[in-house]
Formats: structure tokens, C-alpha cells, sequence
């Protein structure tokens, strides 16, 4: 099966929960973009309650979770930010 090679862009909770602000990853060609965020929640149960929250960034533009990767995409999740 083809593979292909993501970079990921983390912010806020996400970057906290996994100590890093970028991982590169691998998946199956044809993979969605929520499969990022299902990926970190395998490895990162507490991040669960930010999946329907989230937005998604692929290539700097918002897409929806379903937007299939393609091989060396910079993907950014994007979850809900509060502050002044």
C-alpha cells in the first residue's frame, strides 16, 4: 500500500499534550484530514473532548475533515482559541 509523508503544524492543546509544535508522519495514501486528529487521540485519549471543535488547515487554507492528504502536505489543527 502507498504511503504518504504529512507534516503537522500543532498549537495550543495540541502542542502541549504531545511537547512538540510539528511531527511528521506517515499514513496510507487517501487518508482524510480528521485521520490526523483521529491518530492523535489514539495516542492522546484526553484530547478527545477537542474533536468536534477542531478545525482543519491543509496547505493554508481551512478544509474540511473529510479533504483526502496528499503526499508532503503541511496540515495545521486548529482548535478553539479564547483570550483578549
Amino acid at each position: 500500500m502507498e504511503t504518504i509523508e504529512i507534516t503537522v503544524k500543532l498549537f495550543a492543546i495540541y502542542q502541549e499534550t504531545c511537547k512538540t509544535s510539528e511531527l511528521v508522519l506517515s499514513f496510507p495514501a487517501g487518508t482524510p484530514v480528521s485521520g490526523i486528529l483521529d491518530h492523535l487521540i489514539d495516542r492522546h485519549p484526553e484530547l478527545a473532548r477537542w474533536r468536534e471543535v477542531t478545525r482543519f488547515g491543509v496547505n493554508l487554507q481551512f478544509v474540511g475533515g473529510e479533504t483526502r492528504l496528499e503526499n508532503g502536505d503541511e496540515v495545521v489543527l486548529i482548535p478553539p482559541v479564547s483570550g483578549g
